[in-house]
Formats: structure tokens, sequence, C-alpha cells
């Protein structure tokens, strides 16, 4: 028997015991108690969340906490119709450059990060989320996740160009712990959850 052989020999003899895969039921939880959670987190993390029954009661907010409230963009047929929102052509990200308010819908929220699932045909432009100085995003207060175990488990099978988990606006900070909103992306983020 060669060296080789041995050794493979060996090997096929020695093996361990069988281990069951872990329990992961763990992360298994009730969707009860998910939009508080979800409002708990998203509002530490600097954004802000609202309970509304309809598209006016969204623009009365806006209008009410956030008198500056600029050009606003949609791509929602039912934002549109309400607001003066600005018509924007071709692909150019420089259409954005003054776009104070962009006001998009998100399939669902994830409580446990106060994450909001966003995929490409929800933005009409990829850019959008991001270039904006602030973002409202809508969802369904049935459409709250208590964990990104739960949020995976929704999209797995999903078709989608482009998706982004968004969570709160954009921060980053230096070496000298300065804190900066809106480097990388919106400077406020608002959800408002739909009843």
């Amino acid at each position: 028997m060669s060296s080789r052989e041995q050794i493979l020999s060996k090997v096929k003899a020695n093996k361990p015991p069988q281990v069951a895969l872990p329990n992961i039921a763990v992360f298994e939880q009730g969707d009860e108690g998910a939009a508080e959670k979800f409002s708990e987190i998203l509002n530490m993390i600097g954004g802000g969340v609202y309970y509304v029954d309809d598209y006016q009661e969204i623009l009365s907010i806006l209008k009410d906490n956030y008198p500056d409230q600029g050009r606003i963009y949609s791509p929602i047929p039912n934002v549109k119709a309400i607001t003066d929102c600005v018509a924007l052509d071709g692909e150019s990200g420089h259409q954005f450059d003054d776009v104070e308010w962009a006001i998009i819908k998100g399939h669902f929220g994830v409580a446990e990060n106060g994450a909001v699932w966003v995929t490409g045909d929800l933005m009409e432009f990829r850019a959008l989320p991001f270039i904006c100085q602030r973002l409202a995003i809508i969802i369904q207060q049935n459409g709250i996740l208590p964990t990104m175990h739960d949020a995976y488990r929704h999209i797995g099978d999903s078709v989608y160009s482009y998706g982004a988990f968004i969570a709160g606006p954009s921060k980053t900070a230096d070496i000298e712990q300065s804190l900066v909103l809106g480097a990388h992306g919106p400077k406020g983020m608002a959800v408002f959850i739909m009843k």
C-alpha cells in the first residue's frame, strides 16, 4: 500500500460523529410590536416616522415640519397629482441637484434596524433616493418585518434589477469625531407608515 493510500484510508476511517445543525429559531420573532420597534430604531438613528392615512396627510406633515420644502420629486402618481412635483427628463443626475424632497414607496420596513427595502422599479431613477436633500419613503403598516432574517426570506426569490436597504439619513464622521449628515446620501429621512 502506497503512502497516499495509507493516508486516505486513515482519513476515511477517522470520521467524527455527525453533529446536527444548530436550531436558529432564536431569530424567529413574531410581528407583534414590529411597527413600534421600527419607529423607535429609525428615530434613534436620525430619521422621522409618521403614521398617516393618505397622501394628502403626507404633504401636510412635510409643509408643517419642513417649511422650506423646496422642490419635490416623486414617481408616485398620487403624489404627483397633489403637488407641484417637478418634471424630470433624461437620465442625467444633474437634474436632481436642487430636489429637496424625493418621495418614493418602499416594499417593507425592517424593525431591528429601521431599514426600508426599495427596488429600482419604485425609484424610477436609481440615483434619486441618494442624491436628494431629504428622502421620504412610504410603506404599509402591515409591511414591517421584525428582523433582517425575515427580510431576506421575503426577498429571497424576488427578481429585481437593483435593490437597497435604506436606513436613516446619511451619516459619516472623520477622525476628529465631527458628524456630517448628507455626505453620501440625503441629510434627512422620513418614513410614512400608511395605516
